[in-house]
Formats: C-alpha cells, structure tokens, sequence
C-alpha cells in the first residue's frame, strides 16, 4: 500500500464557508506511516458525484479515504452512494446500535437515541470502527485488495479515528515503509539563489531522499523526506546529509529539526533561560498568540499587552508624548519607546513591540497602509525594524509581521 487519495464530502467546504483542516491531517499521518497522498478532492454530497470519485480514486489510490457527508437520517446520501458502489445494501448493525446507546447514555441525552438510530444503519460488507466522539461510525470497505474509509466530517471526531484506529490497522496489516522527516530552516538567502547555492549537495542526495523547498515569508524551509524500512538508519541518514549543508550555508541556518519559527524560538528561550513580553498595535495580539502556542511556553511568556490606541502607549508604556509628535505613533522611535515601555512593565529579559498600519486605510499620521515598525529589544540592546507589505490583508500582515519579528529574534539570540 504506497497510494492514498483524500475524498471531502460537502457543500458546506466547497462554498468556502468551512475549512478542509481533516484533509491535511490525514495526510501528515498517512506520510509518517510511508502511504503518500496522491490526489486530494472536495465534491458535493451527490450520489452519483461520490460514485464517480470512488470510481476514479480507486483507480489511482491504494487506499480511499472520505470525510464528512454522513448524517443521522435515511436519507443519508453517502452511504447510499457506498452501498450502490459496492453493490451492498444498508441494514441496521447491533454492535453500532449498543455503542451508539452506551454513547447516549454517557453524555444523559438517551432520549434523543431513536432519532439518531439512523447512525447504526451501514453497509453489510462494511467493517465498522465506533466512535467514541461523536455518533457516525467510520466504515471499512474493500475492493480488489484496496480499502476504503468513510469518516464523518467534524475534525475532533476524525483525529482520533485516525489516530487510535486506522493508522495502527494499516501499520498491523500492511508492510510498510518508514518515513523519516527533517526541517531545515534558512534565512537570509531568497529561494532562487538557495537553489543555486546548494545544487551540487542536492544532486548527490541519496535516491531514498526527497528535497522540497518550501517558503515562509523571508524563511525558506528545506525539507528533506527519507524512505526505507529502517528507522534509525534513515534518522542517521538526514543528519549526516544536513550536516553537509553547513560549510556552504551554515551562517544562515537557524535550526535543523522543527518546523514553526515559535517552536524554534520557544527551545531556544528555554535553553538560554530568558524571558520574553509583547507590547503589540498593528499585529493585535498575533505575537502573543504564536508565543502562547507551544506547550511549556508558561515558562519564557510572561506577559503582552494590545496597546492600539496612543493614549494607551502612553498612559501604560510610558511613551513620550513629545516622541509621538515629533515622529508620529508609527515610527521607529515610538517603537524602541514600547520595547522599553513594555520590559520594564513585565519585568523580562526580552520585549517585542509593534507599531502599524494594517489598513485598509491610511493611519493617523498618514502613514501608508502596510508600514510597520517593530523593536526587538534583548536585556539592554534594542534593534528596530522597518517593513512595508501594502499587498497583505489586515490577518495576513499581522501574521507575517509576527512571523518575520520571531525569526529575527531567533537571528539575533543564535548569535549571542
């Protein structure tokens, strides 16, 4: 089993009011058990439209897995659409009904049990796997040595399904290969020239090794994918070959295993022992949100504060009023003054300020949309920053203006 094709069922996705979070999931399981995705497709819940994408996936995939479209009324049109795929027919199963009951009762809502009895109807050639988080069952069907998972389509539902369920299943039943993953992050040099720079290390990676560049903002991520059937070999692998890299693009690697900028930040912290505070305007809160992510991050985080009005930078950051209107609220100086501002409010090692224009109007002070200032201040040494991204949106200039500060931080403190 090497193929995997992703089916979603729903409107609900196709009409960009929902997003597909399962499909990427499933994904990044399927991979770390060696099945790669071959083909991801999103239809409506039509019978005759989920028999045809069956039709085609199973001649591309080894394996078939759908979420969403199964609902608690006869009417069901997905499991009609299995049924008449698989030429079976639909009857209630006992042991789907009993986990359906003990479900109900679990959670006191047993009266609602026989409008949901719909959910223990399922093919006859299916195998079932109950879940234990929600009342759809996922169904197993096979065609031809290939399988075929029907899961519902709320994602806290389908996690573990996959997880606890589906992906030991498929590591019991079949032969599979390892996959081994490393990430290998680089700055400081644009993508085209990083192309360049390490093309004759690229060539001479071993057949079982795959290279993708992937960008981040001004981040380039070389990820770099073994294949074999021993784990710790490939793991010995990627690292013998990443540390090829280094004589030739060393100054400019900031980490060589994980793959978000606030992980990559939040082990360095912890390592060196220092604490970190935000005092953000333009990127409202979304530094604190990336910092905030990681588990543990109680130990370097101690604070941030979303001071957007003036009066607030200056009332609780102690900025100048004399510096605001000399420069504006958007400008360097009153960026170095938040850093400053917001280290000693709480007290940390480091602090991180910003001061913007996200849009999509023209601030204030007539600054143009896009502008940004930030202060990246380390115990007493502050180094400030200007970018200007008048093409992003109001959440993706915040998110990448926080994604740009981190990684600079992580520039700076790898350096020290």
């Amino acid at each position: 089993m090497q193929n995997a094709v992703l089916i979603t069922i729903g409107d609900e996705i196709l009409s960009g009011n929902t997003v597909d979070t399962n499909s990427n999931f499933i994904a990044t399981e399927l991979k770390n058990i060696g099945i790669k995705v071959s083909q991801i497709v999103t239809i409506s819940d039509e019978i005759e439209t989920i028999k045809e994408t069956l039709k085609s996936a199973f001649e591309i995939g080894d394996l078939i897995i759908t979420t969403g479209g199964l609902g608690p009324t006869r009417d069901d049109k997905t499991k009609k659409a299995l049924a008449e795929f698989f030429d079976d027919e639909i009857a209630l199963d006992e042991p789907t009904f009993e986990h359906l009951k003990a479900y109900m009762e679990k959670r006191g809502r047993i009266e609602i049990l026989e409008r949901n009895r719909e959910q223990a109807f399922v093919p006859t050639k299916s195998t079932v796997f109950q879940n234990h988080y929600g009342t759809a069952p996922c169904m197993m069907m096979q065609q031809n040595g290939k399988l075929s998972f029907s899961l519902p389509g709320v994602p806290y539902e389908v996690k573990p399904l996959i997880k606890d369920q589906i992906i030991p299943y498929l590591k019991e039943k079949f032969n599979l290969n390892y996959i081994s993953t490393r990430i290998v992050s680089v700055v400081g040099i644009p993508e085209s020239i990083l192309a360049d720079q390490i093309e004759n290390w690229e060539l001479a990676l071993p057949e079982n090794i795959a290279l993708s560049y992937l960008p981040v903002g001004t981040r380039v991520k070389l990820r770099l994918t073994a294949t074999g059937e021993n784990e710790q070999f490939l793991q010995i692998q990627l690292e013998n070959q990443i540390q090829k890299l280094f004589p030739s693009i060393g100054e400019n690697i900031i980490a060589t295993s994980e793959d978000k900028i606030e992980k990559i930040l939040g082990e360095i912290l912890h390592e060196k022992e220092l604490t970190i505070s935000t005092a953000e305007s333009c990127t409202g809160g979304e530094l604190s949100i990336l910092l905030t992510s990681n588990p543990g991050s109680s130990k370097y985080f101690i604070g941030g504060m979303v001071a957007y009005a003036t009066e607030m930078k200056i009332n609780i950051l102690h900025v100048s009023e004399d510096t605001v209107e000399r420069f504006t609220v958007v400008s360097e100086e009153v960026s170095r003054e938040m850093a400053e501002g917001c280290q000693n409010l709480f007290k940390t090692d480091i602090s991180l300020s910003t001061t913007g224009v996200a849009g999509p109007g023209k601030g204030e002070d007539g600054k143009d949309v896009g502008t940004v200032y930030y202060t990246i201040r380390v115990k007493n040494h502050s180094e400030s920053f200007k970018l200007h991204l008048p093409h992003l949106d109001r959440q993706d200039f915040a998110f990448f203006v926080s994604q740009k500060i981190l990684q600079d931080l992580v520039g700076i403190l790898i350096k020290k």
